[in-house]
């Protein structure tokens, strides 16, 4: 298959170079026939590539249809509006050429994973639709989603492929459950990512768990709160599509990653810029598709290769000179570097770039040798009480030298015990900074903010939102509805007006404030006796129903239900979320060796294949 991808490629790019266009006489006739000429040409590129001209006829004539199909797709759409979709079905469906579907734009995302479903034998729930590096969502129409004529869509398949021969009742239920509960799955996980990282700042480190953002070192990253979320579902996205990735579940995996990718599109560049995740997660992302069969769905895989390399670049140094210098070696990030040259080579391969495709591959090999370890090695240090990976990540630090890793291994255990503690006490005392802010009245996420924008200094936090007291409803209250609350307690306006504040105002600062007097009385202070106009509202009917508070409108039975669905979600992810930290460099390479020693057998046989007749 890889070899014929090569041969169309190769084909296409001498077809541009020689601008022969195979629709038009005198390689189609008036009937849309194959012409005669069509021979001539193929024996022509046969002796140029040394290779079967019946091969190299096939080929071109299958080009030939191609182009006649997309040429009538286009007249038609032009004509009535409706749209061509090339429909790239999974391995084991797949046929020698590409499936075509006809759709209106204007219909939901639903009718056409329908008609799809419909059209190449599928259960419509139990697919998944990707466009554009985007799932298909189900209640948007294509136009919206920006799908137009002679898109490419991809389809996943949520059961085991091998399921859909012999079926009877039995084995159909099983099959439509398995499906569910991998829906179930990918559900569960986007609740339970949005939890952890919701959590982050709000919780006790000893008796919680969390997502937590850390440099190379492993110390938290301090990041302003309008990306710190997003990075967060990103990362938490990637490592769970890792985790898929790991047990070769790659339909699901591609979903996860593509949420991830789009979740770090959010955060600003020059994030981006800094961190290996993002450039790590491009490699995944063509990795998938790679071993979906489908990289010539994505348009872009040298795009995002060129992507990664450019942002491994602006992380490690121009020489890795910034990873030696925070690291002190750059052993075990040349496994990412091996993965970027095989997909490179491989990708031009596909391209017809044989000479390319050779230098990259050339590349990869050379790097599978240096990090290839002696099992014997491993096995020396799992003797010392280490773990595989351990051992593994040791012996690339250390260039495959047992005594140097099993000390690398043991500082770097004593250093992250040392930075976890560290990190857990002051995260400690920014939740108990953020508990004094709120025994003060101000909402959990205002005390975050203040802190934040007071780099965890508590007075300064205090002088912040003094200054700034509409920040006492953000993500708590809202001033529209504590301007409906019924008029406070006269005790409480006594209180005020005995510190020497006007009756009016003291009311007002107290409506406002749902009747904290702390919050009220520190307000009007700080702004001279008077209350900010932002916070002036006209005056409500006071028989107007108090808001509820989410605690006290909650139900007992569906918070409970609620909380046990969160554990569940939250624990689910807990469970891909790998304990060490350099678990994304860590690799047996036994995938990476077989596939290069493949594709290395291809780029030689383009110059020393006998011709064949």
């Amino acid at each position: 298959m890889a070899q014929k991808k090569y041969l169309q490629a190769k084909l296409t790019q001498f077809l541009r170079e020689d601008r022969i266009q195979l629709w038009k006489p005198p390689y189609t006739d008036e009937n849309k026939e194959v012409g005669l000429a069509l021979k001539d040409l193929a024996k022509k590129y046969s002796d140029k590539l040394d290779c079967c001209e019946n091969e190299v006829e096939t080929i071109i004539e299958e080009i030939r249809c191609k182009a006649i199909e997309r040429g009538t797709g286009n007249e038609n759409y032009k004509a009535t509006g409706i749209a061509t979709i090339e429909v790239f079905l999974p391995a084991r469906l797949r046929k020698d050429r590409k499936s075509l579907l006809e759709t209106r734009l204007q219909v939901t995302g639903r009718d056409l994973r329908s008609k799809i479903a419909e059209a190449f034998g599928f259960q419509e729930n139990y697919i998944k639709i990707v466009i554009n590096k985007k799932q298909l969502q189900l209640g948007k129409s294509l136009e919206e989603q920006g799908v137009t004529h002679n898109v490419k869509a991809m389809v996943l398949e949520l059961k085991q492929s091998e399921e859909d021969v012999r079926k009877n009742f039995q084995a159909e239920e099983e099959e439509q459950n398995e499906a569910e509960l991998k829906e179930k799955r990918i559900q569960r996980t986007k609740r339970g990512l949005e939890i952890l990282a919701e959590r982050a700042e709000m919780v006790d480190p000893e008796t919680m768990p969390y997502l937590d953002i850390a440099n190379q070192t492993g110390r938290s990253i301090r990041i302003p709160p309008s990306e710190r979320k997003a990075l967060m579902l990103a990362m938490g996205y990637h490592e769970k599509g890792r985790a898929f990735l790991k047990r070769k579940e790659y339909g699901i995996a591609l979903p996860c990653l593509l949420d991830a990718d789009r979740y770090f599109c959010e955060c600003c560049r020059e994030l981006l810029d800094t961190v290996d995740n993002y450039a790590v997660l491009q490699l995944d992302i063509v990795w998938c598709y790679f071993r979906l069969e489908q990289l010539e769905c994505l348009d872009d895989a040298e795009k995002k290769l060129n992507l990664a390399q450019n942002c491994f670049k602006n992380c490690y140094g121009e020489n890795h000179q910034r990873l030696v210098h925070i690291k002190g070696n750059c052993g075990k990030e040349k496994v990412l570097f091996l993965r970027l040259y095989l997909l490179q080579g491989i990708r031009n391969y596909h391209s017809g770039n044989g000479e390319e495709a050779r230098e990259y591959l050339s590349k990869a090999s050379q790097l599978f040798k240096e990090l290839y370890i002696d099992p014997s090695k491993v096995h020396n240090l799992l003797q010392l009480g280490f773990t595989a990976q351990e051992a593994r990540l040791g012996l690339r630090a250390c260039d495959g030298n047992v005594d140097h890793a099993a000390t690398h291994i043991s500082n770097r255990r004593e250093e992250l015990a040392q930075i976890r503690k560290e990190e857990k006490e002051k995260k400690r005392r920014r939740l108990e900074s953020i508990d004094s802010l709120r025994r003060m009245g101000y909402s959990a996420h205002a005390a975050k903010r203040a802190l934040h924008h007071a780099s965890g200094n508590l007075e300064e936090a205090l002088q912040f939102l003094l200054s700034n007291p509409h920040l006492w409803w953000l993500h708590g209250s809202d001033p529209d509805s504590n301007s409906h609350q019924g008029s406070p307690a006269q005790e409480s306006i006594d209180q005020l007006v005995y510190m020497g504040f006007d009756t009016v105002v003291a009311e007002a600062a107290l409506r406002v404030f749902g009747g904290n007097v702390q919050l009220a009385a520190q307000t009007l202070a700080h702004h001279g006796g008077s209350l900010p106009p932002d916070l002036q509202f006209p005056g409500e009917d006071s028989s107007s129903t108090p808001s509820t508070s989410p605690s006290d409108s909650a139900g007992t039975s569906s918070a409970s239900t609620d909380e046990d669905m969160e554990t569940e979600a939250v624990n689910e992810i807990l469970e891909d979320i790998p304990e060490h930290e350099e678990d994304y460099l860590d690799s047996t390479l036994e995938d990476e060796e077989i596939i290069i020693a493949e594709y290395l057998s291809y780029v030689e046989n383009i110059k020393s294949a006998p011709k064949r007749t």
